[in-house]
Protein backbone atom coordinates (compact mmCIF):
# COMPACT_ATOMS: atom_id res chain seq x y z
CA UNK A 1 0.00 0.00 0.00
CA UNK A 2 1.26 3.48 -0.90
CA UNK A 3 1.03 5.73 2.14
CA UNK A 4 -0.89 8.95 1.48
CA UNK A 5 -1.18 11.45 4.37
CA UNK A 6 -4.35 12.82 2.71
CA UNK A 7 -6.26 9.51 2.62
CA UNK A 8 -4.75 6.38 4.16
CA UNK A 9 -1.52 5.54 6.00
CA UNK A 10 -0.11 2.24 7.24
CA UNK A 11 0.72 1.32 10.83
CA UNK A 12 4.37 1.32 9.69
CA UNK A 13 4.06 4.95 8.52
CA UNK A 14 2.42 6.01 11.80
CA UNK A 15 5.08 4.25 13.88
CA UNK A 16 7.79 6.15 11.98
CA UNK A 17 6.04 9.51 12.46
CA UNK A 18 4.75 8.97 16.00
CA UNK A 19 7.13 11.54 17.51
CA UNK A 20 6.58 14.24 14.85
CA UNK A 21 5.72 17.48 16.70
CA UNK A 22 2.92 18.36 14.30
CA UNK A 23 1.27 14.95 14.23
CA UNK A 24 -2.13 14.65 15.93
CA UNK A 25 -3.77 11.24 16.41
CA UNK A 26 -7.50 10.82 16.96
CA UNK A 27 -9.36 7.77 18.25
CA UNK A 28 -12.75 8.07 16.56
CA UNK A 29 -14.22 4.73 17.62
CA UNK A 30 -18.01 4.54 17.49
CA UNK A 31 -20.12 1.41 17.96
CA UNK A 32 -23.71 0.49 17.26
CA UNK A 33 -25.73 -0.45 20.39
CA UNK A 34 -25.85 -4.12 19.31
CA UNK A 35 -22.02 -4.24 19.37
CA UNK A 36 -22.17 -3.71 23.15
CA UNK A 37 -18.85 -1.83 23.23
CA UNK A 38 -18.08 1.42 25.05
CA UNK A 39 -15.76 3.46 22.83
CA UNK A 40 -14.75 6.03 25.47
CA UNK A 41 -14.05 3.39 28.13
CA UNK A 42 -11.93 1.42 25.65
CA UNK A 43 -10.01 4.58 24.76
CA UNK A 44 -9.38 5.35 28.45
CA UNK A 45 -8.06 1.82 28.96
CA UNK A 46 -5.72 1.87 25.94
CA UNK A 47 -4.95 3.98 22.90
CA UNK A 48 -2.12 4.79 20.51
CA UNK A 49 0.37 7.11 22.28
CA UNK A 50 -0.77 10.74 22.21
CA UNK A 51 -4.20 9.97 20.75
CA UNK A 52 -7.14 12.18 21.66
CA UNK A 53 -10.67 10.79 21.81
CA UNK A 54 -12.90 12.18 19.06
CA UNK A 55 -16.53 11.76 20.11
CA UNK A 56 -18.49 11.61 16.84
CA UNK A 57 -21.83 11.99 18.61
CA UNK A 58 -20.59 15.03 20.52
CA UNK A 59 -18.93 16.75 17.55
CA UNK A 60 -22.23 16.81 15.66
CA UNK A 61 -25.29 18.96 15.09
CA UNK A 62 -27.18 18.92 18.39
CA UNK A 63 -30.17 20.65 16.77
CA UNK A 64 -30.88 17.73 14.45
CA UNK A 65 -33.12 14.77 15.29
CA UNK A 66 -30.88 12.61 13.10
CA UNK A 67 -27.82 10.88 14.63
CA UNK A 68 -24.34 12.47 14.39
CA UNK A 69 -25.09 14.92 11.58
CA UNK A 70 -22.22 17.24 10.59
CA UNK A 71 -21.82 20.01 13.18
CA UNK A 72 -21.98 23.75 12.49
CA UNK A 73 -18.57 25.19 11.57
CA UNK A 74 -18.24 27.11 14.86
CA UNK A 75 -18.85 23.99 16.94
CA UNK A 76 -16.31 21.99 14.95
CA UNK A 77 -13.70 24.74 15.36
CA UNK A 78 -14.23 25.06 19.12
CA UNK A 79 -14.15 21.28 19.68
CA UNK A 80 -10.94 20.94 17.66
CA UNK A 81 -9.34 23.83 19.52
CA UNK A 82 -10.18 22.13 22.82
CA UNK A 83 -8.52 18.97 21.47
CA UNK A 84 -5.43 20.92 20.39
CA UNK A 85 -5.94 20.14 16.71
CA UNK A 86 -5.48 22.98 14.25
CA UNK A 87 -3.69 24.56 11.33
CA UNK A 88 -0.41 22.95 10.29
CA UNK A 89 -1.18 19.60 11.88
CA UNK A 90 -1.05 16.26 10.11
CA UNK A 91 -3.95 14.27 11.55
CA UNK A 92 -4.22 10.48 11.63
CA UNK A 93 -7.57 9.05 12.69
CA UNK A 94 -8.25 5.44 13.69
CA UNK A 95 -10.96 3.31 15.28
CA UNK A 96 -11.21 0.09 17.25
CA UNK A 97 -12.96 -1.83 14.46
CA UNK A 98 -10.28 -1.47 11.76
CA UNK A 99 -11.76 0.88 9.18
CA UNK A 100 -15.22 1.91 10.23
CA UNK A 101 -16.02 5.20 11.99
CA UNK A 102 -12.55 6.71 11.40
CA UNK A 103 -13.56 7.37 7.78
CA UNK A 104 -16.43 9.54 9.05
CA UNK A 105 -13.96 11.87 10.78
CA UNK A 106 -11.76 11.91 7.66
CA UNK A 107 -14.83 13.10 5.71
CA UNK A 108 -15.72 15.65 8.40
CA UNK A 109 -12.25 17.20 8.23
CA UNK A 110 -12.51 17.28 4.42
CA UNK A 111 -15.90 18.95 4.74
CA UNK A 112 -14.27 21.64 6.86
CA UNK A 113 -11.56 22.19 4.23
CA UNK A 114 -8.82 20.32 6.14
CA UNK A 115 -6.83 18.12 3.74
CA UNK A 116 -3.99 16.85 5.93
CA UNK A 117 -5.87 13.94 7.43
CA UNK A 118 -5.47 10.21 6.88
CA UNK A 119 -7.22 7.11 8.17
CA UNK A 120 -4.98 4.50 9.82
CA UNK A 121 -5.24 1.39 7.63
CA UNK A 122 -6.43 -1.51 9.79
CA UNK A 123 -6.88 0.75 12.80
CA UNK A 124 -6.16 -0.18 16.39
CA UNK A 125 -6.64 -3.96 15.84
CA UNK A 126 -3.75 -4.04 13.32
CA UNK A 127 -1.60 -1.72 15.46
CA UNK A 128 -2.07 -4.02 18.46
CA UNK A 129 -1.67 -7.23 16.45
CA UNK A 130 1.78 -5.98 15.45
CA UNK A 131 2.70 -5.50 19.11
CA UNK A 132 3.07 -1.74 18.79
CA UNK A 133 3.06 0.68 21.72
CA UNK A 134 -0.16 1.60 23.49
CA UNK A 135 -0.81 3.73 26.58
CA UNK A 136 -3.59 4.79 28.94
CA UNK A 137 -2.33 8.32 29.63
CA UNK A 138 -4.42 11.35 28.60
CA UNK A 139 -2.54 13.51 26.05
CA UNK A 140 -1.09 16.93 26.85
CA UNK A 141 -3.29 19.44 25.00
CA UNK A 142 -2.00 22.72 23.59
CA UNK A 143 -4.45 25.19 22.09
CA UNK A 144 -4.21 25.57 18.29
CA UNK A 145 -6.44 27.66 16.02
CA UNK A 146 -8.05 25.97 13.02
CA UNK A 147 -9.07 27.82 9.87
CA UNK A 148 -12.19 26.27 8.36
CA UNK A 149 -13.36 26.60 4.75
CA UNK A 150 -16.62 24.69 4.48
CA UNK A 151 -16.75 22.47 1.36
CA UNK A 152 -20.42 22.53 0.45
CA UNK A 153 -20.01 20.12 -2.47
CA UNK A 154 -19.05 17.22 -0.18
CA UNK A 155 -22.46 16.92 1.52
CA UNK A 156 -25.96 16.31 0.14
CA UNK A 157 -29.44 16.59 1.70
CA UNK A 158 -32.63 14.60 1.09
CA UNK A 159 -33.89 17.01 -1.60
CA UNK A 160 -30.67 16.80 -3.60
CA UNK A 161 -30.56 13.01 -3.26
CA UNK A 162 -34.20 12.71 -4.30
CA UNK A 163 -33.44 14.74 -7.42
CA UNK A 164 -30.37 12.60 -8.20
CA UNK A 165 -32.51 9.46 -7.77
CA UNK A 166 -35.14 10.78 -10.21
CA UNK A 167 -32.78 12.17 -12.86
CA UNK A 168 -30.09 9.48 -12.70
CA UNK A 169 -27.40 12.05 -13.52
CA UNK A 170 -25.58 11.30 -10.29
CA UNK A 171 -24.94 7.71 -9.16
CA UNK A 172 -26.09 6.85 -5.60
CA UNK A 173 -24.08 4.09 -3.91
CA UNK A 174 -25.24 2.40 -0.70
CA UNK A 175 -22.71 1.06 1.82
CA UNK A 176 -25.15 -0.99 3.93
CA UNK A 177 -25.18 -4.80 3.99
CA UNK A 178 -26.81 -6.40 0.92
CA UNK A 179 -29.75 -7.77 2.94
CA UNK A 180 -30.68 -4.30 4.16
CA UNK A 181 -30.29 -2.88 0.65
CA UNK A 182 -32.69 -5.48 -0.77
CA UNK A 183 -35.14 -4.87 2.08
CA UNK A 184 -34.84 -8.44 3.41
CA UNK A 185 -32.97 -7.68 6.65
CA UNK A 186 -34.53 -5.37 9.26
CA UNK A 187 -33.05 -1.94 9.92
CA UNK A 188 -31.23 -1.63 13.27
CA UNK A 189 -33.22 1.51 14.07
CA UNK A 190 -36.96 1.29 14.72
CA UNK A 191 -39.57 2.97 12.58
CA UNK A 192 -37.66 2.85 9.29
CA UNK A 193 -38.92 1.32 6.09
CA UNK A 194 -36.77 -1.39 4.52
CA UNK A 195 -35.14 -1.21 1.10
CA UNK A 196 -33.04 1.32 -0.80
CA UNK A 197 -33.14 4.64 -2.65
CA UNK A 198 -34.52 3.97 -6.16
CA UNK A 199 -31.75 3.77 -8.75
CA UNK A 200 -28.98 3.30 -6.18
CA UNK A 201 -26.28 0.63 -6.35
CA UNK A 202 -25.13 -1.68 -3.56
CA UNK A 203 -21.47 -1.71 -2.46
CA UNK A 204 -21.39 -2.96 1.15
CA UNK A 205 -18.43 -1.22 2.80
CA UNK A 206 -17.10 -4.56 4.10
CA UNK A 207 -16.47 -5.71 0.50
CA UNK A 208 -13.82 -2.99 0.17
CA UNK A 209 -11.85 -4.34 3.14
CA UNK A 210 -9.47 -7.26 3.59
CA UNK A 211 -9.90 -9.77 6.44
CA UNK A 212 -7.64 -7.65 8.69
CA UNK A 213 -9.87 -4.60 8.01
CA UNK A 214 -7.26 -2.90 5.84
CA UNK A 215 -8.53 -1.37 2.62
CA UNK A 216 -8.15 -3.24 -0.65
CA UNK A 217 -5.99 -1.64 -3.35
CA UNK A 218 -7.44 1.09 -5.59
CA UNK A 219 -7.50 -1.39 -8.51
CA UNK A 220 -9.43 -3.93 -6.42
CA UNK A 221 -11.93 -1.37 -5.15
CA UNK A 222 -12.45 -0.05 -8.69
CA UNK A 223 -13.32 -3.58 -9.83
CA UNK A 224 -15.81 -3.94 -6.93
CA UNK A 225 -17.59 -0.67 -7.78
CA UNK A 226 -17.76 -1.60 -11.46
CA UNK A 227 -19.06 -5.11 -10.70
CA UNK A 228 -21.87 -3.49 -8.69
CA UNK A 229 -22.90 -1.53 -11.77
CA UNK A 230 -21.54 1.82 -10.59
CA UNK A 231 -20.72 4.20 -13.44
CA UNK A 232 -17.41 5.70 -12.32
CA UNK A 233 -17.62 8.36 -15.04
CA UNK A 234 -20.52 9.97 -13.16
CA UNK A 235 -20.48 11.98 -9.93
CA UNK A 236 -21.32 9.76 -6.94
CA UNK A 237 -23.33 10.27 -3.76
CA UNK A 238 -22.51 7.73 -1.04
CA UNK A 239 -25.16 6.66 1.48
CA UNK A 240 -25.52 4.12 4.29
CA UNK A 241 -27.48 3.77 7.55
CA UNK A 242 -26.51 6.98 9.36
CA UNK A 243 -23.69 8.53 7.35
CA UNK A 244 -20.77 6.58 8.85
CA UNK A 245 -19.87 3.65 6.58
CA UNK A 246 -20.75 5.71 3.47
CA UNK A 247 -17.52 7.55 4.32
CA UNK A 248 -15.56 4.31 3.78
CA UNK A 249 -16.88 4.34 0.21
CA UNK A 250 -15.89 8.01 -0.14
CA UNK A 251 -12.38 7.21 1.11
CA UNK A 252 -12.06 4.36 -1.40
CA UNK A 253 -13.27 6.62 -4.23
CA UNK A 254 -10.79 9.34 -3.28
CA UNK A 255 -7.96 6.79 -3.29
CA UNK A 256 -9.07 5.65 -6.75
CA UNK A 257 -8.75 9.22 -8.00
CA UNK A 258 -12.53 9.68 -8.31
CA UNK A 259 -12.96 13.13 -6.78
CA UNK A 260 -16.56 13.80 -7.87
CA UNK A 261 -18.18 12.32 -4.76
CA UNK A 262 -20.33 13.61 -1.95
CA UNK A 263 -22.03 12.15 1.13
CA UNK A 264 -25.72 11.90 1.91
CA UNK A 265 -25.40 12.87 5.57
CA UNK A 266 -28.94 11.89 6.61
CA UNK A 267 -28.63 8.55 4.80
CA UNK A 268 -31.19 5.80 5.46
CA UNK A 269 -32.14 7.09 8.93
CA UNK A 270 -33.60 10.10 7.11
CA UNK A 271 -34.74 8.50 3.83
CA UNK A 272 -36.35 5.48 5.50
CA UNK A 273 -38.31 7.75 7.84
CA UNK A 274 -39.65 10.16 5.18
CA UNK A 275 -43.08 8.90 4.04
CA UNK A 276 -43.01 11.03 0.87
CA UNK A 277 -39.89 9.60 -0.78
CA UNK A 278 -40.07 6.28 -2.67
CA UNK A 279 -38.34 3.09 -1.54
CA UNK A 280 -37.19 0.24 -3.79
CA UNK A 281 -36.60 -3.37 -2.72
CA UNK A 282 -34.78 -6.33 -4.24
CA UNK A 283 -31.52 -6.11 -6.17
CA UNK A 284 -30.25 -2.90 -7.78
Amino acid sequence: MADDPKTLVSTEWLAQHLKDPDLRILDASLYMPDMKRDAKAEYNAKHIPGARFFDIDDVSDGRSDLPHMAPPVEKFMSRMRAMGVGDGHQVVVYDGAGIYSAARVWWLFRLMGQMNIAVLDGGLPKWEAEGREIEDMPPVIRDRHMTVRFQNHLVRDVTQVSQASKLGSIQIVDARAAGRFRGEAPEPREGLRSGHIPGSRSVPFTTLLNVDATMKTPDQTRTIFEAAGVDLDKPIITSCGSGVTACVLALALERMGHDQWSLYDGSWVEWGMFPTVPVATGDA
